[in-house]
């Protein structure tokens, strides 16, 4: 099996599920990479420190961590098999010094709403890693460390979203125009990532347009580390996935060789 690679995807709300061109650019990116054996997702909804792993049981019961969306959305399932051996893999690239907690808690929004577009059979082995700090050079780190999974056919996906703003937003449309603030970081990050300059990227609240409308909390930009570090060449620059807005917010995912 080919080395996989890894990914930062926007993951969306649950209604991510109804729309027919985000689905489609998802289902792009499954159909384009190698079937993965197993996955790790690192989503913007966990942040717990140390380093926690869900439950890696089979058909383990979802975080419904969301609220005033459709009925439908809560009775969503993803019974992915047993990943208790990708846990134990995960855990056994930390250091002795930084124990791995292991948690009952299922996949959160994050990781089961684009997973269920991207692998809808739920048939690959999925653990997700909570997010341990929101330090960019500690994430790269982490990353890094990951690294060594996609040789054994893991793909890592770091899952938040390319802007955030969402207490800015006054136009909730699917196709609504971007916000200045929105537009104005995407088009920076975008830059930054296309001449593989990570240390701009790591000093996005100094550097970054748009800021911090763009992110008034930062952890859905901060799952991009986890990918930029488990890449072969930190400084190389990713494959653009999807770009473009949804209610403004930019969407844009990245693959990394």
């Amino acid at each position: 099996m080919s080395k996989m690679p890894a990914l930062y995807i926007g993951h969306g709300a649950p209604m991510l599920l109804d729309d027919p061109l985000w689905t489609s650019q998802l289902r792009d990116i499954a159909g384009k990479i190698e079937k993965p054996k197993a996955i790790v997702m690192v989503s913007a909804h966990w942040e717990s420190e140390p380093v926690t792993l869900s439950n890696p049981a089979a058909n383990s019961p979802l975080v419904y961590d969301f609220s005033g969306f459709d009925q439908k959305f809560y009775q969503m399932t993803y019974n992915s098999p047993d990943a208790t051996h990708i846990s134990e893999l995960v855990a056994s690239m930390m250091p002795d010094t930084e124990p791995v907690h292991q948690s009952n808690r299922g996949l959160d929004h994050g990781a089961w709403v684009p997973l269920r577009v991207m692998y809808p059979d739920a048939d690959i082995p999925v653990v997700q890693m909570s997010m341990p700090t929101s330090d960019p050079a500690k994430l790269l780190e982490l990353g890094k460390r990951l690294q060594p999974l996609r040789d054994q056919g893991v793909l890592i996906i770091g899952s938040g979203f390319m802007t955030h703003g969402l207490r800015y937003l006054r136009d909730w449309r699917i196709d609504a125009d971007a916000p200045t603030w929105s537009s104005e970081f995407d088009t920076w990050a975008a830059d930054a990532l296309a001449r593989g300059d990570v240390d701009s990227l790591a000093n996005y609240k100094e550097l970054a347009p748009g800021m911090p409308y763009a992110h008034p909390t930062v952890e859905h930009f901060t799952p991009l580390f986890i990918t930029l570090g488990a890449s072969s060449n930190i400084n190389n620059a990713p494959e653009t996935l999807i770009d473009g807005y949804f209610m403004g917010l930019s969407k844009r995912s990245i693959m990394v060789a």
